[in-house]
């Protein structure tokens, strides 16, 4: 099996940032659901680049991720979507759906905007 891995850091937003290294599966996708109940920010980034693949179960995970910040008024996004991943998102009709960026600061400079031009 391969290995997963989750690595929390926070942006200079103050953005919970979560760097995900390996495929995000059903069989891999319960560390990452236990860092996301710890995650009290006002905002999430997820860091893709290192998921080589992630399956239904991991895309409904990410999609969770999303509904739960929607309802709680917190920033949400994808960061450095690994190609593979992008396909999936695309095919699944989700690639327009959930926010994704280039980069976290990308991410992070765009919220910038938003706020401060409100």
């Amino acid at each position: 099996m391969d290995k997963f891995e989750v690595r929390c850091s926070q942006g200079a937003s103050g953005a919970s940032i979560l760097n995900l290294s390996g495929p995000l599966t059903l069989n891999t996708l319960f560390e990452f659901q236990d860092q996301l109940r710890k995650e009290q920010g006002n905002a999430l980034i997820i860091v893709l680049s290192d998921v080589p693949y992630m399956d239904s179960a991991g895309l409904g995970a990410i999609l969770s991720a999303y509904a739960s910040c929607q309802r709680h008024g917190k920033r949400f996004a994808l960061a450095n979507v690994s190609q593979r991943v992008m396909s999936l998102l695309h095919v699944s009709k989700v690639d327009s759906l959930v926010p994704r960026y280039e980069s976290v600061e990308a991410a992070e400079k765009d919220w910038g905007v938003k706020a401060g031009s409100a």
